[in-house]
């Protein structure tokens, strides 16, 4: 019998993901990472989206826990919160001192749950590891999953990929409505538990509060990006991304307004005016720190630049140290920091960060 380690985060996905397993015939090893010291910045304390005041990851781990007893597997906890620190939070904040749009769920993929987690798994004896996460493995190749609206292959991009063969993804070809069915089915406690939302460290925090610990607030001028009218003022650069329209608190305009610049040396936000705003638009970008994931090198394929977006095509020109030209029409919001991620059809061909948008 092959042993599998699945990592068990709380919810209802590797709730059922650990289930599958089961009842596929493998021996099934449950592992809880905690990443975060939710006491750091006890803010959750009195929210009542939280119950009992219990810190957010200790009732994920308390839920874990009563999913593998009823389903009867081992349950094992791991610390990795020195290493999250290291590797995901320290580059979050470096990327926001930029004035770039971090996305700390793709370096906790490849830092903790495919790097740290496997090596722990093989402690525990593991043929296999496995997740909730929604995709496929197609040949030995990471792949969307069949549940197109779930997909999660985009945050999977930057993970080494000779890990992927030892890796099994139970949800790839069940859509999310079964997944909520099957824990109903087992009495599981995650059956209705709500999905995890936004940057996983922060939660049910406020976002603003929570950088304010870490970072310095540096108010500034908010400009008209055409006009060099003074429009209002920012709270902070870091808190805000490029084609972000809400939240801006400015007044005196029906049109929508959108950010369309960051200046980091003079402090100011600048915004576009209107939908159709053509600063807002791009047709070239510029892709660092390349992760290639199969050795398939086309000359044109898709692409995502940020989750959940449509297909879309691009012409790829490949140049030296793992960097990408893509070149495309009209795509709006393309921003700097955020990952893109190619695909052949369904085939993920890697990911990288955007380092310039032209």
């Amino acid at each position: 019998m092959k042993t599998v380690v699945i990592g068990m985060s709380g919810g209802v996905d590797s709730s059922v993901a650990a289930i599958l397993l089961k009842k596929q015939g493998y021996n099934v090893i449950g592992l809880f990472m905690r990443n975060w010291d939710s006491t750091i910045n006890n803010d959750y304390l009195g929210n009542p989206n939280l119950n009992n005041n219990i810190c957010p990851q200790e009732q994920d781990y308390n839920d874990a826990l009563e999913v593998c007893k009823k389903i009867d597997i081992p349950l094992h906890r791991v610390d990795f919160v020195k290493e999250y620190w290291d590797n995901v939070f320290t580059y979050f904040l470096d990327e926001l001192k930029k004035g770039r749009t971090p996305n700390p769920d793709v370096m906790c993929n490849k830092y903790i749950k495919f790097d740290l987690f496997y090596k722990k798994a093989k402690e525990l004896n593991a043929d296999y590891i496995a997740t909730g996460h929604y995709a496929r493995i197609i040949d030995g190749k990471l792949a969307k999953a069949k549940d197109l609206n779930k997909d999660q292959s985009y945050f999977l991009a930057y993970v080494d990929r000779n890990i992927f063969k030892d890796v099994l993804f139970p949800l790839a070809e069940i859509d999310k409505p079964e997944v909520r069915k099957i824990a109903l089915e087992y009495g599981l406690i995650t059956a209705k538990k709500k999905d995890s939302t936004g940057i996983c460290f922060i939660g049910e925090r406020n976002f603003t509060q929570f950088l304010a610990n870490y970072l310095p607030n540096m108010p500034g001028d908010i400009i008209n990006i055409d006009t060099g009218k003074k429009l209002g003022r920012h709270i902070g650069l870091m808190y805000y991304t490029i084609g972000q329209r809400r939240g801006l608190n400015i007044g005196g305009t029906k049109e929508r307004c959108f950010v369309a610049k960051k200046d980091l040396d003079k402090n100011i936000l600048y915004v576009a005016i209107g939908d159709d705003n053509k600063i807002l638009y791009s047709n070239e970008a510029i892709i660092e720190n390349f992760n290639y994931m199969t050795d398939n090198r086309p000359l044109s394929c898709t692409c995502k630049f940020r989750y959940r977006q449509p297909d879309i095509k691009v012409n790829v020109t490949y140049l030296e140290n793992n960097e990408i030209k893509l070149n495309y029409k009209n795509v709006k919001a393309v921003t700097p920091g955020q990952f893109c991620v190619l695909y052949d059809k369904d085939i993920c061909l890697g990911g990288g960060i955007i380092k310039e948008v032209k």
